[in-house]
């Protein structure tokens, strides 16, 4: 869990045209008050792979996520995929960088929005300097800007 993080984009041929950068963090955002990840849009059934190496945490169906896989990784960051149409039944505990995790959807409360990958990048471990008193501002020490990981994506 100490390697260092080999990022990969997680929608296949996905560029950095296919999400808006200034949508982490962007508020109100529903629900969720902020959004926590940003949303990359493709095709529906579009593939959705693994952005690094890791061990499956969880898949399976959330309320607003609908279909989620999470992956832990190295430096004990955790990618959130969320709104997938499927989800990989085959996907092993250890993944690996570029791993098939399910295709591109709508579910959960993305049912009436165009087929996207909600991805978030979160960290086990408290980044305390990055508290701050924007709403849920002391979220964002455990919430990590993907933009940041995507832009070192091979």
């Amino acid at each position: 869990m100490l390697l260092p993080l080999d990022w990969q984009q997680p929608v296949v041929g996905a560029t950095s045209n296919d999400w808006h950068p200034e949508s982490f963090w962007f508020a109100p955002w529903g629900d969720s008050v902020t959004h926590k990840g940003i949303d990359i849009f493709g095709q529906q059934g579009q593939g959705v792979v693994a952005a690094h190496n890791g061990i499956r945490l969880y898949q399976g169906e959330l309320k607003k996520g609908g279909k989620v896989v999470l992956i832990l990784g190295p430096e004990f960051k955790l990618s959130y995929y969320a709104h997938l149409d499927s989800i990989n039944q085959d996907l092993g505990v250890f993944i690996r960088s570029g791993d098939a995790v399910g295709t591109l959807g709508k579910s959960g409360n993305a049912k009436d929005k165009p087929a996207h990958l909600h991805f978030s990048v979160i960290s086990m471990l408290p980044y305390i300097w990055r508290w701050d008193l924007s709403q849920q501002g002391w979220k964002k020490m455990f919430y990590m800007d993907p933009n940041a990981y995507l832009k070192t994506a091979s």
